[in-house]
């Protein structure tokens, strides 16, 4: 294979329009020159005729200072150096190649830090040692620069290639995460602490009754983001799940007790791991044919992909990883997955809290009702999955079945396993900030003024809890005014002047 020319001038790259003339570098230059069926960064890099360095929300663009042999050993070392660890491009770029050539380029700088970070890679994802030396020199480095990305802190050393292996995954299922200036933020900001000084200002009562109301808050919006108007039963069923979240340790057999919760009728489906292929989408109207946008991971891959996910959750628990970040690597690497026929969006959800609780984040006891902001913030919620749903369907090949389902031919597995959550887990702390900000207060500060006037009925009127109940669910309903028929009807025995002072006290204790 002809090992130069990697590099591409560039205006306009697949449709994308680039901020300035300039050369496309890294890993998108070799995924174009080698033709690599895998998607493009969610950041390309380009580097400027001009001697200046920005980024862009697509692009990052770097000073001609920057220019470098057009070879793809030094295209490697560039993406390493600058835009981090892409495993499943080198997983791809190890398939493509052959074993010969890889060695040969980790044998231009066998102890240079880059060399040893391909070697360690091939070895790692292949499976399969390569002919060369174990090294004896003795500085380790990590694997994972944390100035560019997420790594562990309880990292492995490996002795042969003097690496530190601080990838916050397993072989068998590994997202990385970008440390954006967000996201950094987010951590710095410790958003745990200020939830927790927050609900401390509370009587303990007060936050035991805004719990059980936002349990079931966060049940009733779970079921509305899969477009279902659950029965209170039902969505009170979900909430108590979701309240025992972090208690039980989390396994396949957990998974599928999940499952049998969610569904309530399991007539017309087959409950446990999928055993054919599935898409998220809709059917063509007249012929019935799919229409997908996403396609889940192949059934003969899904229990391979859970127990990996399963392991790197274990790996994040016992590294202290972030837990949100650890939250979002997990709950969307399971709902891109998609293990089941039905219910795989709510043990998503139900998988968020669970790694909250465990890796304390959010207390036992008191619900952290982020489904709640998530329906609020529904079409970014969309836009988060398709970010990586819809790139792969133009590298997934596939066929329509008798029944009018989809039936992936081609290996897809690596899909799942390696994939870039950053913006996911950007999206998870906006929406863990605004429940911090808004869901819960706005709970706990409706208790309050509910009690406020419940104690006013009750000093006034003695009304029982049930008629206080009553009332005010009419209030509301009405826009704090009492409607004609519920005061011919349930409200008959007030008079006029206490019908017009009691909206008066409603709206202006509750409102």
């Amino acid at each position: 294979m002809d090992s130069n020319n990697f590099s591409l001038q560039v205006n306009i790259f697949h449709g994308l329009k680039a901020p300035e003339e300039g050369i496309l570098v890294g890993y998108s230059a070799i995924i174009e020159k080698l033709r690599l069926g895998i998607p493009f960064p969610n950041k390309l890099s380009l580097i400027s005729e001009k001697r200046r360095s920005y980024e862009t929300n697509e692009w990052k663009v770097f000073s001609s200072r920057n220019n470098f042999e057009d070879t793809l050993y030094k295209h490697l070392i560039f993406a390493l150096k600058y835009e981090g660890i892409n495993l499943l491009f080198f997983k791809k770029l190890f398939q493509k190649i052959s074993k010969d050539e890889i060695t040969s380029i980790i044998q231009n700088e066998p102890t240079g830090q880059y060399s040893r970070k391909i070697w360690f890679l091939y070895e790692w994802l292949m499976q399969e040692e390569l002919p060369i030396l174990s090294l004896t020199i003795k500085n380790f480095i990590p694997l994972v620069d944390e100035d560019i990305q997420f790594g562990v802190s309880k990292s492995i050393n490996f002795s042969r290639h003097r690496i530190k292996n601080n990838l916050p995954g397993t072989i068998d299922f590994c997202p990385l995460i970008f440390k954006t200036e967000k996201l950094k933020n987010y951590i710095e900001e410790n958003l745990s602490q200020k939830k927790d000084a927050y609900l401390n200002t509370f009587h303990k009562d007060v936050l035991q009754r805004a719990s059980a109301f936002l349990l079931l808050k966060d049940s009733k919006a779970s079921f509305t983001i899969e477009g279902e108007n659950p029965t209170t039963n039902r969505a009170v069923r979900w909430g108590k799940a979701i309240g025992q979240a972090g208690l039980k340790a989390l396994d396949k057999e957990e998974l599928l007790r999940l499952q049998q919760i969610v569904i309530e009728n399991s007539r017309f489906l087959e409950m446990g791991f999928r055993k054919e292929g599935g898409f998220v989408g809709e059917h063509e109207r007249t012929t019935g044919e799919p229409i997908p946008e996403h396609i889940s991971a192949k059934n003969e891959d899904i229990e391979k992909l859970i127990d990996g996910l399963i392991a790197t959750y274990q790996k994040l628990k016992e590294s202290d990883f972030d837990p949100v970040l650890a939250a979002a690597a997990i709950a969307f690497g399971f709902v891109f997955i998609h293990p089941y026929v039905d219910g795989n969006g709510r043990i998503h959800r139900y998988l968020i809290h669970h790694i909250l609780s465990k890796m304390k984040f959010a207390h036992q006891g008191i619900i952290f009702p982020v489904s709640a902001s998530i329906l609020d913030h529904i079409d970014d919620y969309r836009k988060v999955l398709e970010l990586h749903s819809h790139p792969l369907l133009d590298f997934i090949e596939w066929e329509k079945t008798k029944s009018n389902n989809v039936e992936v031919l081609n290996e897809t597995i690596d899909f799942y396993r390696y994939f870039d959550a950053t913006k996911q887990a950007e999206f998870l702390y906006d929406c863990v900030n605004d429940t911090i900000e808004n869901v819960i207060p706005q709970e706990v500060t409706y208790l309050q003024k509910y009690d406020e006037m419940k104690s006013y009925l009750d000093d006034v009127f003695q009304m029982p809890d049930k008629t206080v109940a009553l009332l005010i669910r009419f209030l509301e309903q009405n826009n704090g005014k009492f409607s004609k028929r519920a005061i011919e009807k349930e409200f008959s025995l007030l008079t006029e002047e206490e019908i017009n002072e009691i909206e008066y006290n409603y709206n202006l204790r509750m409102k």
